[in-house]
């Protein structure tokens, strides 16, 4: 047996991680995964700052999907304090997290067809990507890090003519992904790379508790949790899944699931329209303890705070879905008959780092 490591910097790797494939000849047999590399500990810098400067912060725990992170943290305080948020605020926020969505699907996509060697599909990502990213920056003020949710609402309110652009670039973002699943669906090349590669089995998702595309890929629709949000289900929304577990199977759901973000965010402005007052409410923050879930794009995310009547923040925990989709990656490998498979297979789950390794542990000595 022999060890062939891989990053912490690599090409394909989107961020640092250190991957050690053990492999028989060109056969790989198992992996270790070394993180730690970007370890920033923003749960216990929150500890003792106001929910305000809280917001900021949970921002910042990912740079790709920084969004949802600050509305699952909002909504989080909002229901422990039973806040009610204007439904104008609502729609906004569902289009705005549907927004992001597409924006890291389409990440990840060019990050897997740069691993297969096809630069064209990737750059046609990456192109189709910037329409949204203009939305985004359009909408919030920012691309990335956009300071657009607070606890009682979102922080702007949008008008008629950033309304028209934003279904004008809607079809034309529609158009390039139809474009790109066409590609991807009759590639040879492909097929050749995804199809039966890196299974994930039903029953292996039981023992890893994977989540988000990397579940859905393996029929388990029921785990996206915005079926269990209040405005999802206003829009009766439908999860996207397939049943092949595989790399195609992951990556496909990612493509179906951009499609369904755009009918979503056209819902969502058809609701916005017919709405009326404002998009904040003055808010009176309770002390106690609250936890609230999300589906970010690639999986859950879990935030569970403890705050004081002032706004205190006395202890916050983070869990993002990351943590669980890696722990899966050594049931996939079983059908990874090469090296080069099972780096492809590794960028088919998506893999966030920043946002897994932004806890800090703490260990007291007994002196």
């Amino acid at each position: 047996m022999n060890v062939v490591p891989i990053g912490p910097i690599h090409p394909v790797l989107k961020e640092p991680v250190r991957i050690k494939l053990i492999v028989e000849g060109e056969n790989v047999i198992g992996s270790e995964i070394e993180m730690g590399y970007v370890h920033r500990g923003i749960e216990r810098i929150m500890e003792g700052k106001h929910y305000l400067k809280g917001i900021h912060l949970a921002e910042r725990v990912c740079g790709i999907c920084s969004y949802i992170h600050t509305q699952t943290f909002a909504e989080c305080i909002e229901h422990l304090s039973k806040i009610d948020v204007p439904d104008k605020a609502r729609y906004l926020r569902v289009i705005t997290t549907e927004l992001e969505r597409i924006h890291s699907h389409l990440i990840a996509a060019a990050v897997y067809n740069l691993s297969i060697e096809h630069e064209t599909l990737a750059m046609w990502c990456l192109n189709a990507r910037e329409h949204v990213m203009d939305l985004m920056e359009m909408i919030t003020g920012n691309r990335v890090n956009m300071g657009f949710n607070v606890v009682g609402g979102v922080r702007l309110d949008i008008n008629k003519e950033m309304i028209d652009n934003i279904h004008k670039k809607l079809d034309e973002l529609e158009e390039d992904v139809k474009n790109i699943i066409e590609v991807f669906e009759t590639g040879p090349l492909i097929n050749l790379r995804g199809k039966g590669i890196g299974v994930l089995k039903y029953k292996e998702i039981m023992k890893t508790r994977a989540v988000g595309p990397v579940a859905r890929a393996s029929a388990l629709p029921e785990c996206d949790w915005r079926l269990r949000h209040s405005t999802y289900k206003e829009l009766k929304f439908k999860p996207v899944w397939r049943d092949e577990g595989d790399n195609t199977a992951r990556m496909m759901v990612r493509h179906d699931e951009v499609i369904t973000s755009i009918k979503l965010i056209r819902d969502s402005l058809e609701l916005y329209e017919e709405s009326s007052g404002s998009v904040r409410t003055k808010v009176d923050i309770k002390g106690g303890s609250g936890e609230w879930k999300n589906e970010a794009p690639r999986g859950e995310v879990y935030y569970k705070i403890s705050i004081t009547d002032g706004g205190l923040i006395k202890r916050i925990m983070i869990r993002t879905p990351t943590v669980m989709n890696l722990e899966a990656y050594k049931y996939m490998l079983k059908t990874c008959p090469t090296v080069s498979d099972a780096v492809t297979t590794y960028t088919s789950i998506d893999p966030c780092v920043s946002c897994t390794e932004r806890t800090i542990v703490l260990k007291d000595k007994k002196t």
